[in-house]
């Protein structure tokens, strides 16, 4: 899979190299693709990289040695021993070059699980060696945890070094659709809504099979890359898997209260907090509050949801029937998937990805608004999927989202519903425009009413049509 997407942290990296010195940090889980940005950073740049494994000091020591004697083209290196890191690291920044030299550290933690005190070397050598060059280095790692805490917290010796940080996040589905321009919207939505934006879950995704087929091969198969992704992913990450791994099981089942989680666990609401704290963290949970809450951080309203997409996929159609799976019954789960695979997963991402368009659309002037904030709108009687609001004009975008599982044009009494949904809803003070979102289009009756109501917005795919 070539090289897609990540402008924005292309650019980034390109303003701290123009620098006389930098030292960046990029994180994020694995399999986001960090390591193919770096590359993609610096294919054109002198540079070292080097990847930390499991191993001991010593052999890392030599290992980067190696890579230090290939860089230097002096073979000498790596035939010599070295006791201690920072005569590795002099002998990179003595090394004459017309450009800022780039020094790549990849799978930082590794280096830090083997010797603790490695954050402190490295603090020494940024601050006697590498920092008075015209170098830029990088620091990379997986594990989100461990670089919160060892690197970039106020407690970390590299505190007050870095000069950015970069948390590397799924890619968007509008950056995908740049990409798969033979598939379909629907054909991509529904792909998306399996391995999310997770450049390495996509890899293993075959174009030339159908989505039921990678997923079986993929997903389903006790021997496939991701049967096990969400265990392998907490594993890494925290101490008490099982505690954690019960925490996303209840939400799976439904349960997005605090109240409800706790009672399908059977602890109580306070024991709680930590691990959900955590999850947050590790960007695997998300709590959601209706988006005219003025203090969503104080707000009772709170819901929890999976944040990932394809651990939210894994929880629906893999962990249920793991039973089933390892004793090689598959068609009964892929029975399941297609009665339940549309209605009750892709239409709730479909949602998600329809507030990326809208936020596309404003950003590139098809549509007239300033987004403060986006998200949706709940009370205990009515819900509308994607509402935004612009606070400098006293304006709210509010709509509705429909992926039908057959090519079913949305009809005007969708657009009836959101009236009055939006009559009954927190939404005063503010000037309203509506919006409809659908991948199977709108019925000439909607659309002939859109052409003449400059507040109802239809969009059609990821375009505006009326």
């Amino acid at each position: 899979m070539e090289f897609i997407g990540r402008e924005k942290e292309l650019y980034d990296l390109e303003q701290e190299y123009r620098n006389n010195h930098s030292f960046v940090v990029v994180y994020g889980r694995r399999r986001i693709g960090k390591t193919a940005l770096i590359q993609e950073f610096i294919k054109d740049k002198p540079a070292l990289y080097f990847l930390a494994t499991e191993e001991s000091e010593p052999q890392s020591r030599k290992r980067f040695a190696g890579a230090l004697a290939s860089f230097a083209q002096q073979d000498f290196i790596a035939k010599a021993n070295f006791d201690d890191w920072i005569e590795l690291f002099k002998i990179f920044a003595s090394i004459e070059s017309s450009q800022t030299k780039v020094l790549v550290i990849d799978e930082f933690q590794y280096l830090v699980n083997t010797n603790p005190a490695f954050t402190s070397i490295f603090q020494k050598i940024w601050d006697e060696v590498l920092s008075k060059h015209n170098i830029m280095v990088i620091i990379c790692g997986s594990y989100i945890n461990m670089m919160t805490k060892q690197v970039l917290s106020e407690k970390s010796p590299l505190y007050g070094r870095r000069t950015a940080q970069i948390r590397l996040s799924p890619l968007p589905f509008m950056d995908l659709r740049k990409y798969y321009t033979h598939k379909s919207f629907a054909e991509l939505v529904e792909l998306y809504s399996v391995a999310g934006g997770v450049p390495k879950y996509l890899e293993f995704f075959d174009n030339s099979n159908s989505l039921k087929d990678n997923i079986s091969r993929v997903v389903l198969n006790k021997n496939g890359f991701l049967y096990e992704e969400p265990s392998f992913l907490l594993n890494n990450e925290v101490k008490e898997p099982v505690n954690y791994f019960s925490v996303m099981q209840a939400v799976a089942g439904e349960n997005h209260k605090l109240s409800d989680i706790a009672s399908a666990m059977q602890v109580e609401n306070n024991r709680l907090s930590p691990y959900l704290e955590t999850l947050q963290g590790l960007y695997l949970l998300e709590k959601k509050v209706p988006i005219t809450e003025k203090y969503p951080e104080k707000s009772r309203k709170g819901l929890y949801f999976i944040k990932d997409i394809f651990i939210r996929f894994w929880f629906k159609f893999v962990f249920p029937y793991k039973g089933e799976l390892e004793l090689g019954n598959l068609n009964f789960v892929l029975d399941k998937l297609s009665h339940n695979f549309i209605d009750n997963h892709v239409a709730f991402v479909y949602e998600e990805i329809c507030q990326e368009i809208f936020l596309n659309l404003c950003k590139i002037k098809q549509i007239d608004f300033i987004p403060s904030r986006i998200g949706s709108y709940w009370d205990k009687n009515i819900q509308i999927d994607v509402v935004a609001i612009d606070e400098s004009h006293k304006r709210i975008f509010a709509a509705e989202c429909k992926y039908f599982k057959q090519d079913k044009p949305v009809d005007v009494g969708v657009y009836a519903k959101l009236l009055e949904k939006c009559k009954t809803s927190d939404f005063n003070g503010y000037t309203l425009t509506y919006g409809l979102f659908s991948k199977s289009g709108f019925t000439e009756h909607l659309m002939d009413m859109a052409r003449e109501n400059s507040n109802l917005i239809l969009i059609n795919e990821d375009e505006i049509i009326a």
